[in-house]
């Protein structure tokens, strides 16, 4: 494993989730101190829901940063798979209600004719992006990139310019926008929040030289660009 990447294992969820938070609120707080902004990148789905809650409470200048999504599923932002509407509802309470938040969901019809609506509404987040933090899938994914999905590999060519991309998962019902690997890269630091036996035997495998579209997560792993934290715990 190459020196960009730096692995913190910890006993339960609970340990983890302090440990992170802590160090997310001083990354944003001291993006706030340099620039007067910060941003983070997060996704969706039930393991950071939490965390969300946690980071959600620390009393930094939330009104001076700004939040918004790795992936999103293409579905209405009131609708319970909604990654929005679990950040809304978990991250942007309490005292995090005033950061900005900018949603990847937009009317268009489809999803592929809203790529360019959402990296557009992006722009308004100046970047390298402070801290994206992402998750890992049974399969590998990261993001919304899935093995398996039409255009992954082009999405996953960190020499592309960043942009938001219209992905399929093969298995999931979702059609989904995402963030490509340029984008995610884009960053100042990568976070991979990971719970659980089974996905640390998938990331150990991911971590081994290999085709980065076996386990898209490859793309953040092997770059030499972005320092890489990993947190994990059963």
């Amino acid at each position: 494993m190459h020196r960009f990447v730096k692995e913190h294992r910890f006993p339960n969820a609970l340990a983890l989730e302090h440990a992170l938070v802590g160090e997310i609120r001083v990354d944003l707080q001291e993006a706030i101190d340099a620039r007067g902004v910060a941003s983070l990148v997060v996704s969706g789905g039930r393991t950071p829901a939490n965390l969300f809650r946690l980071i959600g409470a620390e009393p930094i200048d939330w009104s001076r940063v700004w939040v918004t999504l790795a992936d999103e599923r293409w579905v209405e932002t009131a609708a319970p798979d909604s990654n929005e509407r679990s950040v809304r509802e978990a991250l942007l309470a309490g005292p995090a209600a005033r950061a900005h938040f900018v949603g990847l969901k937009n009317p268009s019809d489809s999803v592929e004719q809203a790529v360019e609506w959402s990296w557009r509404a992006l722009t308004r987040i100046a970047r390298p992006f402070d801290v994206v933090l992402l998750g890992m899938g049974d399969d590998g994914h990261t993001a919304s990139l899935f093995p398996g999905s039409r255009g992954l590999a082009g999405a996953l060519d960190s020499s592309a310019a960043p942009a938001c991309v219209a992905m399929r998962a093969p298995k999931a019902p979702h059609d989904r926008m995402s963030l490509n690997l340029a984008a995610l890269l884009d960053a100042r630091r990568l976070v991979l929040h990971i719970v659980g036996a089974e996905k640390w035997q998938v990331y150990v495998k991911a971590r081994e030289p290999g085709p980065v579209t076996e386990f898209p997560v490859r793309g953040i792993l092997h770059q030499q660009q972005v320092p890489v934290d990993v947190f994990w715990s059963p």
